[in-house]
């Protein structure tokens, strides 16, 4: 079981301990994606999950990408798994999905049929080809297992079974604060296309500055992409504000209780819209188009992209009072905290695990209609 960033990691620790603790043999090998130890060499530590491999990953994104194909080819040459299990949107899930095709190997695609229908995305072509790949597809909700239809996927290798990052919160006891006890607005930005930009980055700055001068006091975790854009552009200075706090990326533990604290949340991560959504706490998205459409649909969540008046506006809606009791009110569309269990029972069942199995077609004597 590859994991290759920091919310790969949160989102399979449960998955890995409820496999194992059914039984199951479970290789966890860390790729080294999210190389930087502050994103993720903690949280292996938080969540209690010692991978049985780790690399480390060097050079430029090609030679990472190079690297990651050449050693995830070796990997499943050497260890000839029933399955790879696979979740998200990274590089490491085509590349290990591709590997596990070379070999025979069936694919298990967790968080699968998750669409933002935007094809300058490169992790919407990383979620495709784990769909062009997978033998069985674990879709957190009715609406991303929709879209596998829409796209032809059968109905039988398709299982709705929620997202497990949410089996952590509920283990943590993570809940629901009540809107009178929330304060400020915690924002995030990460993305390539939002921070590597220069002008783009300029309306992220000019985002955060506004919501603390208009909304309420602002929590800023920067991303150590985001760190070094920041400095390079020289605007960490406009950021200087007696209502602006800029931390370094916050441990998961730390990050959840900033979430649940916050009266919003204005982000370009897809995690984060699924954690908040947990805590009833409502979502300015920065961006024009996302995977995660249950909390758009909702009302819980507005997509924003870098439009400053448009993302100031949409925060400081969801901080009046009526709106927050009504996000609060709002049950969590993307599970219930159980997705591990029902992962270890369909692994379990023999019907399941039959329809993984890869066989060349007989269509000798089929002609089009």
């Amino acid at each position: 079981m590859p994991v290759g960033t920091r919310p790969e990691i949160v989102k399979l620790a449960p998955v890995v301990d409820g496999l194992r603790g059914a039984g199951h043999g479970v290789h966890v090998l860390a790729t080294g994606q999210h190389h930087d130890e502050v994103m993720a060499g903690g949280v292996f530590t938080d969540l209690g999950l010692v991978p049985d491999e780790r690399w480390t990953l060097t050079g430029d994104e090609a030679f990472r990408v190079g690297t990651m194909l050449t050693g995830a080819f070796r990997s499943v040459a050497d260890h000839r798994p029933d399955a790879v299990l696979v979740l998200g949107d990274t590089y490491t899930v085509p590349l290990f999905a591709l590997a596990a095709r070379r070999f025979g190997v069936p694919v298990i695609h967790l968080e699968a049929g998750l669409r933002s229908f935007n094809p300058t995305s490169m992790e919407e072509v990383d979620r495709r080809v784990a769909a062009a790949t997978a033998a069985l597809h674990l879709a957190p909700t009715a609406l991303a297992a929709r879209f596998l239809a829409d796209e032809g996927v059968a109905d039988d290798r398709v299982r709705i079974v929620g997202n497990p990052v949410l089996d952590v919160l509920r283990a943590r006891g993570v809940t629901r604060r009540p809107p009178e006890d929330r304060d400020g607005i915690v924002v995030t930005a990460h993305r390539a296309g939002n921070v590597d930009d220069p002008a783009r980055l300029a309306r992220v700055v000019a985002i955060v500055r506004r919501l603390a001068e208009e909304v309420g006091p602002v929590v800023f975790p920067v991303h150590p992409r985001t760190r070094s854009r920041l400095d390079a552009a020289g605007a960490t200075d406009v950021l200087d504000h007696p209502a602006i706090r800029l931390l370094p990326p916050a441990p998961f533990p730390e990050m959840v209780d900033l979430v649940a604290g916050a009266r919003a949340v204005v982000t370009d991560s897809g995690g984060l819209q699924e954690e908040a959504a947990w805590c009833g706490v409502p979502v300015v998205v920065l961006r024009r188009s996302t995977p995660r459409w249950e909390g758009v649909l909702d009302r819980t969540s507005v997509l924003a992209g870098l439009d400053v008046d448009r993302a100031v506006r949409a925060a400081a809606a969801f901080c009046a009072p009526a709106a927050q009791a009504r996000v609060a009110g709002v049950p969590c569309p993307y599970g219930d905290g159980h997705t591990a269990e029902r992962v270890v029972r369909l692994l379990g069942d023999p019907a399941a695990v039959g329809r993984l199995a890869l066989a060349e077609p007989d269509l000798v004597h089929w002609t089009p209609a």
